[in-house]
């Protein structure tokens, strides 16, 4: 068999398109090197997102390609993939928060959407894929991921003035299900929930965080708005279900952060379909094809499609959410797309360079 021909096998290599930043990988600028030993290719990648547990995948179809470009039957493909995440821009005369690079706001105009069980699942995802992540959970008045995330008791303070996250699972998390009583009803008005949410973001030491995403509570209110306004939001995921009803509630929600310059990473649609667990049918139960109507209508991504299992709500309810749970399932792959996707479109915003810029300091001499 003849040695591979290295500009044919870097022709295709350039060529390839990646599913995450739907751009070839000479657009994207990942490749690092590719080298050529006879039926051999080694390639060395840099992606500017997490995708541990899709190099596999990218290994096997980077072989094909090469493969059939070259006609080599036995082609070898060695591949290493490192990520590169960095700090992208946040709304205007916001300052983006030490040893965060990214926040990202999970969003939903309506209830009962299973926004929150989304949240966890999409950061686990991403603490799977080599990220690291942090999760808030912003919903003041039903805080629902200390049960989710299988976590307990109050969190440590060293200084009496700040917080350190809970964690498990490798997220970071908080929520002010940590400092009640899970039965104690949060009788707050407007004001003194903002003041919450702002404390237990800004008042956590969260540890070097690649990204943090926010479980925001339904609706378009004062926690949203707060969010919206003083912090430092790279970007938004909108959960919905293919409803009418649930997706003229998401609708409000993108909205609100179309007009805050917030950039929407793209939509989930949750509850999608389900198959019954006794006899195999599938049926859409909510509807069908709503999220991928309100993603080409508002020109964004549909991310995916959730199926609604029984298993889903068991495995977040005990705290074992289906992504730690069972993660070799085809719902863990789908959240793991879902992950892989959101972060890839945003590696795709604007960079911020605020840390590039030398402070400047006047002193009297």
């Amino acid at each position: 068999m003849s040695e591979l021909s290295k500009d044919r096998v870097e022709s295709t290599v350039n060529e390839f398109i990646d599913p995450h930043l739907e751009q070839s990988f000479a657009d994207a600028g990942v490749v690092d090197s590719v080298a050529v030993n006879g039926s051999e290719v080694v390639i060395t990648l840099t992606l500017p997102y997490p995708a541990a547990r899709y190099q596999e995948t990218l290994q096997a179809e980077l072989q094909a390609a090469i493969g059939a470009a070259t006609d080599h039957a036995d082609v070898s493909v060695k591949l290493t993939v490192n990520k590169k995440i960095i700090a992208h821009s946040v709304q205007q005369g916001v300052k983006r928060m030490e040893r965060v690079k990214n926040i990202i706001a999970i969003a939903s105009g309506k209830g009962g959407v299973g926004k929150s069980t989304t949240s966890v699942n999409l950061a686990l995802s991403l603490a799977a894929e080599g990220a690291v992540v942090g999760l808030l959970d912003a919903d003041i008045y039903g805080p629902s991921q200390p049960r989710m995330m299988g976590l307990s008791g109050q969190p440590e303070s060293s200084d009496g003035k700040t917080i350190e996250p809970m964690e498990n699972y490798g997220v970071q998390t908080m929520s002010i299900g940590f400092l009640i009583e899970e039965d104690t009803p949060m009788v707050w008005r407007g004001p003194m929930v903002t003041q919450a949410l702002e404390q237990l973001l800004n008042d956590t030491n969260w540890r070097d965080l690649d990204y943090l995403l926010i479980d925001l509570p339904p609706g378009t209110g004062d926690t949203q708005l707060t969010l919206a306004q003083k912090v430092p939001v790279s970007g938004a995921v909108i959960v919905t279900t293919p409803q009418d009803i649930a997706l003229l509630d998401a609708r409000k929600g993108l909205k609100m952060f179309e007009k805050v310059a917030v950039p929407i990473l793209g939509i989930v649609e949750n509850m999608s379909t389900h198959i019954c667990s006794s006899c195999g049918h599938e049926e859409h139960i909510f509807g069908d094809g709503g999220g991928a109507r309100m993603a080409e209508e508002a020109g964004v991504n549909l991310l995916g499609a959730l199926p609604l299992e029984m298993s889903i709500r068991l495995q977040a309810d005990s705290g074992k959410p289906t992504v730690v749970s069972d993660p070799d399932s085809r719902t863990s792959e789908i959240y793991r797309e879902i992950a892989r996707k959101a972060a890839a479109r945003l590696s795709k915003q604007a960079k911020d360079y605020s840390a590039s810029f030398p402070k400047i300091v006047i002193q009297n001499t």
